[in-house]
């Protein structure tokens, strides 16, 4: 089994934050030998004693894509279970250890184990008595202000994506598979690829987004309308994205968008004609964003 060096965190949005420990984990795993490993969950912690539990940047799939791209050989998922959760921090810490785990590496305010009793101290100590390495990274800032998921969730929310890569280190992205619409793009020449939000992801604020779409490896330009619309038990919300210099059919395919600026909030129009007329306005606000990508 190889040796593993373990990021420890949820890295909701693999902020700048996150960048900073696994960085970390990156150059004690060279030190060792070892791969570069990191611990996440399905879905948010607290969604087993919480009805209703914070909105994440990311699905676990977008999650790992990010920390993929990061540098992270070995992602263990775990899933939010009573079973989990309730597992003491000492015997968490002992599963990764038979797991490969020969050093650590997190954050000085993360809490893990049953009732959040294992801490960075803990970590710290378990490690000592063992002989394995451990790196605590401390509080990250930006301007003054804690680098942290929460504070990015409510700049997504606001639609403050430039502000929210700042905080990021890149584009806020958003993944799915590419399902059927109204046909309503296609009707007046300008087709659009449709991506429900994964349930549980924050929503970013309804309106028009200057995007990347990447599909199959290779990036288009791309107008992205985030929008809600009735359904039988609520309200859906998705992204309904034109790919300027795409043609093709992407029913079925997985996109992921990255979301650069806001244009404008929703409107509507009083024919199909003026709707048209704006799409293609904001299609050239981007390509000038873009420039020639």
């Amino acid at each position: 089994m190889r040796k593993k060096i373990f990021a420890l965190g949820f890295f909701d949005g693999v902020h700048l934050g996150h960048q900073a420990l696994l960085t970390a984990c990156e150059i004690l795993a060279r030190e060792e030998n070892a791969a570069v490993a990191a611990i996440t969950f399905d879905r948010h912690p607290q969604s087993l004693f919480m009805g209703n539990p914070p909105a994440l940047l990311n699905s676990a799939s977008d999650r790992a894509l990010l920390l993929r791209q990061f540098g992270v050989e070995h992602i263990e998922c775990m899933p939010v279970t009573e079973k989990v959760m309730s597992t003491d921090w000492e015997t968490f810490l002992e599963n990764l250890v038979e797991q490969g785990g020969t050093g650590f590496v997190c954050g000085d305010d993360f809490r893990f184990g049953h009732k959040g009793e294992g801490n960075a101290e803990k970590l710290a100590a378990f490690c000592r008595e063992r002989g394995l390495p451990c790196v605590i990274i401390p509080e990250q800032t930006m301007d003054g202000v804690r680098i942290s998921s929460t504070h990015i969730r409510t700049l997504v929310e606001n639609g403050e994506m430039e502000d929210a890569a700042k905080f990021l280190g890149h584009p806020h992205i958003l993944s799915g598979e590419v399902v059927s619409g109204r046909q309503l793009g296609r009707t007046i020449g300008i087709p659009t690829a449709n991506v429900l939000l994964p349930e549980g992801v924050v929503v970013p604020k309804l309106g028009v987004y200057a995007c990347i779409c990447v599909v199959d490896g290779r990036s288009y330009v791309a107008v992205t309308n985030v929008g809600s619309r009735p359904t039988v038990d609520g309200h859906q919300v998705r992204a309904e994205s034109w790919l300027l210099d795409f043609s093709g059919d992407l029913y079925g395919k997985k996109i992921t968008l990255q979301f650069y600026e806001f244009l404008r909030p929703e409107e509507k129009f009083p024919s199909l004609e003026a709707l048209k007329a704006k799409i293609q306005q904001d299609g050239a606000k981007v390509q000038k964003i873009f420039g020639n990508l």
